[in-house]
């Protein structure tokens, strides 16, 4: 199971290599793919979305688990932001993966690497 960050949708929605070249097989096996509610919120929230992107962030979403952003997932991500000095998407899709035992795939290694029990899959 894996947890999409923002950034790897947003790859792989502009088809970069490295982001198809991982998110290609995944959506073609029969594995739980989340993203945190936030995630929603931020591939939505682009001033410049055009009606053909909000087409193919729809589309895509129907592939994918939306996790809503419970009072759970909103403390421990509130936890992880303290104490890891996480902006405040970051820690809820964070906590997102990890609550759900996810693997996070992301481009930002390096923003979630100090997380003790945060599995990486790089793009």
């Amino acid at each position: 199971m894996y947890t999409l960050d923002t950034n790897t949708i947003i790859y792989y929605l502009k088809s970069e290599a490295a982001a198809v070249s991982v998110l290609e097989p995944l959506l073609a096996q029969d594995v739980s793919l989340n993203i945190s509610a936030i995630t929603e919120l931020e591939l939505f929230g682009f001033p410049a979305l055009s009606d053909a992107d909000i087409a193919a962030i729809s589309q895509l979403l129907t592939s994918l688990v939306i996790v809503p952003l419970d009072s759970r997932v909103a403390r421990f991500a509130g936890y992880l932001r303290r104490v890891y000095r996480l902006k405040t998407a970051d820690s809820a899709i964070a906590a997102t993966a990890l609550l759900a035992h996810t693997t996070l795939v992301t481009r930002n290694v390096r923003d979630f690497q100090r997380i003790p029990n945060l599995l990486l899959m790089p793009i």
